[in-house]
């Protein structure tokens, strides 16, 4: 898998979103994408109860550990590597969870717009 350009919405380097836990499509800790990351991994999030629950009734269950995926479950204030279409989803829902901005990968802007990105910035 060839890796697109590890660029944030800014066209900077992407910095990490976390490695504890670990996330990303690649599992490095950054929201690097590429052509078969068919769900676009790019929006780094701080999780939220509000999304945790809303990514849950959605079918994603991100709370639940999975020890033989090595995944321990999400919690509220963990940083994840979010599929952009969920992310507007749970911004057209009223509930989509902070996001940090240099840790986005700039692919997010094919389904988010900025402007709605940008609504959501950590400080």
């Amino acid at each position: 898998m060839d890796m697109d350009p590890s660029r944030n919405v800014f066209g900077a380097p992407l910095i990490p979103c976390s490695m504890d836990p670990v996330t990303g499509f690649f599992r490095n800790g950054a929201c690097d994408t590429c052509a078969q990351d068919r769900g676009s991994h790019t929006v780094c999030a701080v999780m939220t109860a509000e999304f945790l629950a809303f990514s849950k009734y959605l079918g994603n269950d991100l709370t639940t550990p999975r020890p033989e995926f090595g995944f321990a479950g999400l919690k509220p204030g963990d940083h994840w590597c979010l599929c952009a279409s969920r992310f507007l989803q749970a911004h057209d829902e009223n509930c989509a969870p902070r996001v940090n901005l240099a840790a986005t990968h700039e692919r997010a802007l094919e389904i988010v717009p900025m402007d709605v990105l940008e609504r959501y910035a950590t400080g």
